[in-house]
């Protein structure tokens, strides 16, 4: 076994990290900053979030039951999986390089992905405006094949782009393999 698999996060484990909502937004909003963020910010974020209201118009109530359970069960969860460091003598929570390691298991809304429906949607269009300019101004059917290929070609070089993407991001040759 590899050091990095020696200090890899077991699938349970990252599962039991990500089955309370607050702990999941808790990483996604410090995944998003990038830098070290106070424990009262956080549960400003979660407590909008949970009450699908702006972080101004929050009560102090609604604020401190969420603090409460931040401090005291969600942040030294994921401190003691390796996934945030909290410095309790500023009050302040980082990402750690362990959340590499849970990011996988996130659903795809809540990481960062590149826009595949969008590439896929690019390709056909063109795809598209090739067989109308072949068909109306060209109209060879040598044309024809060259713009067919180019675009299987292309549909291809996305896939595999799209193959490649997910391989690294998982570790997974694929989607439904299980470490």
């Amino acid at each position: 076994m590899s050091e990095s698999q020696a200090h890899q996060l077991p699938r349970d484990e990252a599962y039991d990290l990500l089955r309370n909502p607050r702990r999941r937004f808790a990483i996604s909003h410090l995944e998003k900053r990038q830098q070290p963020v106070s424990l009262s910010e956080i549960a400003k974020h979660v407590a909008s979030w949970e009450n699908d209201q702006p972080v101004e118009e929050l009560t102090d109530q609604q604020v401190k039951r969420v603090y409460v359970s931040i401090h005291q069960t969600h942040i030294p969860k994921l401190e003691e999986s390796g996934i945030v460091e909290y410095d309790a003598d500023t009050g302040q929570v980082s990402i750690n390089g362990g959340a590499r390691q849970i990011e996988q298991y996130l659903p795809e809304s809540e990481h960062r992905s590149p826009p595949w429906s969008l590439l896929y949607a690019g390709v056909a269009l063109l795809g598209g405006l090739s067989y109308l300019l072949v068909r109306f101004v060209a109209s060879a059917t040598t044309a024809g094949l060259v713009v067919g290929f180019g675009v299987i070609g292309l549909v291809i070089s996305v896939a595999l782009l799209q193959h490649r993407y997910r391989t690294q991001r998982t570790g997974r040759a694929e989607e439904g393999v299980r470490s």
